[in-house]
């Protein structure tokens, strides 16, 4: 994934999280209503369920699933949670299909467009089904006064009223990065140079740049240090410093980084004593997560183990220990 991207998903997990808060208190207030002034009891506890399973399945889910997945699910449970509040008010209001509205707007904000017309087509049906049920089927649910159906509709508009401008403040938010994104691939394609013609003096500059970094900073000591990260360190696009790197001779980025890690090993070696220094400080100081791997890396590159190397360079006898 790469920053762009990355920042698209950012920003639909941000929508995400304050719209789970944002509904979360309006299943709060209307708790509220139902539990201390209606006294509604069912419809007091249905509520609670909402907010209970909002406050607790999502922040698990979260970790676990991408932000399209979770959508996804919420998108199509959404409108069979809210059938039985339609339901229960259809004798006295129909001001429940609001709660509806949103969910085309969801879909056009995170899917494309295909999967829009599935949820509006989805929406309608749910709609339908209430309408039958409700003049089909009789529910004896309890009616309400004039006054409770009217709070509780004021509290309904006021809240889709902050839902939708919620979701089309993200929503013009995250047109404006995935254009930023599609405009960014656009100038590379037109700026990249085919394979066979090379901008060898750019191609220089670039490389003593990722050297003067690389050298400085020391960004090779960073365990997790990577192409992306040094994409944002040096503000290039990766596909220009993995040619700039090849261009000088190097396979790839991991070579050319491990190179660099290995040759700080080499230098700490003649350094450090190792009757007070164990070997994994040397190797996570020069970058290298674990032993196995080092030992890899340092016979890739140097053709031998390491305590072949310091007995051959650093006669040190106890390095059969290493």
């Amino acid at each position: 994934m790469n920053i762009k991207t990355d920042k698209i998903e950012k920003l639909k997990l941000e929508l995400m999280d304050r719209y789970i808060i944002l509904m979360i208190s309006i299943l709060t207030v209307y708790f509220s209503i139902y539990y201390f002034y209606i006294h509604y009891k069912m419809m007091s506890w249905y509520l609670f369920l909402g907010i209970i399973s909002l406050a607790f399945t999502y922040p698990f889910l979260r970790k676990k699933c991408s932000a399209n997945t979770l959508v996804r699910s919420y998108l199509i449970l959404a409108p069979i949670y809210n059938f039985y509040i339609l339901l229960a008010y259809w004798n006295n209001s129909v001001a429940g299909f609001c709660w509806l509205l949103p969910i085309p707007l969801g879909a056009y904000i995170f899917f494309p467009k295909k999967e829009v017309v599935w949820f509006t087509v989805y929406t309608l049906v749910t709609i339908i089904a209430a309408i039958i049920a409700g003049n089909t089927i009789d529910f004896n649910f309890p009616h309400h006064s004039h006054k409770e159906v009217m709070i509780t509709d004021i509290i309904l508009f006021i809240s889709n009223i902050a839902v939708i401008a919620l979701l089309i403040y993200y929503k013009d938010k995250l047109k404006r990065q995935e254009f930023l994104h599609q405009l960014n691939n656009r100038i590379i394609e037109i700026k990249t140079p085919s394979e066979t013609i090379i901008d060898t003096e750019g191609m220089e500059k670039l490389f003593e740049r990722i050297e003067v970094s690389m050298s400085r900073d020391m960004l090779f000591k960073d365990i997790k240090f990577n192409l992306s990260k040094l994409s944002v360190v040096i503000d290039v696009n990766s596909s220009y410093i993995s040619k700039a790197i090849r261009y000088k001779g190097y396979p790839n980025f991991n070579t050319y980084l491990n190179i660099y890690r290995i040759e700080y090993v080499k230098k700490l070696f003649t350094e450090i004593d190792f009757q007070k220094t164990t070997l994994m400080y040397v190797y996570t100081e020069a970058g290298f997560s674990n032993q196995s791997t080092f030992n890899r890396v340092f016979k890739q590159i140097e053709g031998i183990t390491p305590s072949e190397y310091i007995h051959q360079n650093l006669k040190i006898g106890d390095a059969q220990d290493l």
